[in-house]
């Protein structure tokens, strides 16, 4: 096909939608934004934007990510391309989902540049536009299938935490309780968490002890995989 023939060929708007988690020590949460804009104005809605032509995708959604929150440096993943036909009503329009994993503890809403931005708990969020809903479904569910084989919490957790809240975590992407006994032993066998002297002494007088991720032990981790059934 010769450049001339492109003209012949529909246009289609290419977009970038990001779903992103953050954990509070006891909630899985995400950051949603509220439209000012039809179609759905008022409603919420992922962070979005569209692809401009000087960009790849990843730089895209670094771009929209930053302009929309003021967030930088986080881990993104791309997780699936929405091309439904009559997904976004305006026009037609493909949407490259990614999603992103923050400490809100470190991200704190001051840096949120819009005043439509809120986080939710994942398990009370309102009904989003289009097939935003799916969006999530897709990236928790890969959230699931990763926390079972590979480690996670580097990027959720604080640097210092307690092991009850590293559970939490686990807890909320899972979405089940966790026995206590098993879950320590199933993390003390992976050799990969540094015991700290130091104490959490805002849950009880006793206190919990803290606890950091070795980095080089994680990083292997993530790269060999692991079996984490509980």
């Amino acid at each position: 096909m010769t450049l001339s023939n492109y003209s012949n060929e529909d246009k289609v708007l290419l977009a970038v939608d990001c779903i992103i988690f953050g954990f509070d020590k006891e909630e899985l949460k995400i950051l949603l934004i509220q439209r000012d804009f039809e179609p759905e104005k008022g409603k919420w809605s992922l962070i979005g934007g569209f692809l401009k032509k000087e960009e790849n995708l990843d730089e895209a959604a670094i771009r929209v990510l930053h302009h929309l929150t003021g967030l930088n440096d986080i881990y993104m993943e791309q997780l699936y391309t929405f091309s439904k036909v009559d997904r976004d009503p305006a026009d037609r329009a493909l949407s490259v989902a990614y999603y992103a994993l923050i400490d809100i503890k470190n991200h704190d809403s001051s840096l949120l540049k819009r005043e439509s931005s809120k986080w939710f708990n994942l398990k009370d969020a309102p009904n989003l536009i289009f097939d935003h809903n799916r969006m999530v479904e897709r990236s928790l569910a890969r959230l699931q299938r990763k926390a079972l084989s590979k480690p996670i919490g580097f990027e959720l957790l604080p640097t210092k935490f307690t092991m009850r809240q590293l559970q939490k975590l686990y807890e909320a992407i899972l979405e089940k309780k966790l026995d206590k006994r098993n879950f320590i032993n199933k993390f003390n066998s992976l050799d990969i968490l540094i015991k700290l002297d130091e104490k959490d002494m805002s849950s009880s007088k006793k206190g919990a002890y803290l606890f950091q991720f070795d980095e080089e032990k994680y990083n292997s981790k993530v790269e060999d995989g692991f079996s984490f059934k509980l």
